[in-house]
């Protein structure tokens, strides 16, 4: 009997070790830590009195697990009173390939000069990269939900590398980054309720496109009055496919479709808009998009225009051309209507022109949300 007892149990402990070998690791959760380091000091901010790189894990497409990167500035001196509150920055389009990261790219001068006036204003700045920025997969380029949850979760990273850092936070972004800063400021709170997320800036965000890309088809000619829509419809048919699993956009492309959407998951956005130069995006297709894309690009893209509990600030500039402001201007009409907490603002300026004449107004804004 003991014999037999001592077999089973033999059996016993073989098959739960399999079973343990079999079982899939569990993810780290969202915001987790993979690995920090010092920045170089030739990307540092002005005015930071330290600046770190990050790794960490966060939500990606399907709710799977990511990982991204991103970077942290703390400006100098001591903190105040709770920690340095935090401003999480959603950047603009840089394109798709692992090279197009902000986090080991030198930023241009108006985003530099951007988060250097909120460094100065004694905001601690985390970035994201977004997920497939220098990490593994294709970027889900204007996937809403990811890139919130990106921009949420390196807050959470950062407070791990930065103790000083407060759990008081905003979303703030343009363009590509203000569409992740709105979809921020619908989740954020649900999302991380141990944060205390306090609002959202959002300046060019791009909005109501769907129904606008969905409706081209191989006869659309070029569009002068949208320069570059070549290059981000080849970003935004690239994000689709990689934002929604089990969807194929292969089918809709010409062959020449297929060479530029593939150059478009590797090429940052200048080398994009060369290579596009001359091509219609008619040119790209090789038949209309239909319902079945346009459901697949407004599950991932279109801007929720109700659900938000916390206050937005919309930036739009009056001569946008990327951004035209009449797409803006329906968001915000969406909003009216469904009661949501936004404040809207317009300016005599073109789409990067918007950010620094939409500066006073943001800044007074966010200090209002902290009570400052």
């Amino acid at each position: 009997m003991r014999l037999r007892s001592a077999g089973l149990a033999a059996l016993l402990t073989a098959l739960m070790t399999t079973a343990a070998m079999a079982a899939p690791a569990q993810a780290d959760p969202p915001g987790t830590v993979i690995d920090a380091g010092p920045l170089p000091g030739d990307q540092w901010l002005p005015g930071a009195g330290a600046a770190h790189r990050v790794t960490y894990t966060s939500t990606g497409p399907g709710d799977a697990s990511a990982t991204v990167t991103g970077t942290i500035f703390v400006p100098a001196g001591p903190p105040p009173a709770g920690g340095w509150p935090v401003v999480s920055w959603a950047h603009g389009t840089t394109g798709l390939g692992d090279g197009c990261a902000p986090s080991v790219r030198p930023r241009l001068q108006p985003e530099t000069e951007h988060l250097a006036a909120w460094l100065k204003e004694g905001y601690a700045i985390v970035a994201t990269d977004y997920a497939g920025l220098g990490t593994p997969g294709v970027h889900p380029y204007l996937d809403g939900r990811t890139a919130a949850h990106g921009v949420v979760d390196i807050v959470r990273a950062a407070r791990a590398v930065v103790p000083e850092l407060s759990p008081s936070w905003v979303a703030v972004g343009h363009s590509q980054g203000g569409h992740s800063g709105l979809f921020t400021a619908n989740l954020a709170t649900r999302y991380a309720p141990e944060l205390d997320f306090r609002g959202a800036v959002a300046t060019g965000p791009p909005s109501n496109l769907t129904r606008i890309i969905g409706e081209f088809d191989p006869s659309t000619p070029p569009l002068p009055i949208m320069p570059g829509l070549t290059a981000l419809t080849s970003y935004i048919l690239a994000g689709v496919q990689a934002a929604t699993p089990g969807f194929d956009v292969q089918p809709y492309l010409s062959p020449l479709g297929r060479e530029v959407v593939a150059d478009a998951e590797r090429l940052c956005m200048g080398e994009q808009m060369v290579r596009t130069e001359g091509i219609s995006i008619g040119q790209l297709l090789s038949k209309p998009l239909d319902e079945r894309f346009r459901q697949a690009m407004g599950a991932a893209f279109d801007v929720p225009t109700t659900g938000y509990d916390r206050p937005v600030f919309i930036g739009q500039g009056d001569s946008d051309k990327v951004v035209p402001a009449f797409l803006t201007k329906r968001l915000v009409d969406d909003l009216e209507a469904a009661g949501q907490p936004y404040t809207y603002r317009t300016y005599p300026a073109d789409h990067m022109d918007t950010v620094p004449a939409s500066l006073p107004d943001s800044l007074d804004f966010v200090r209002r949300l902290f009570g400052r």
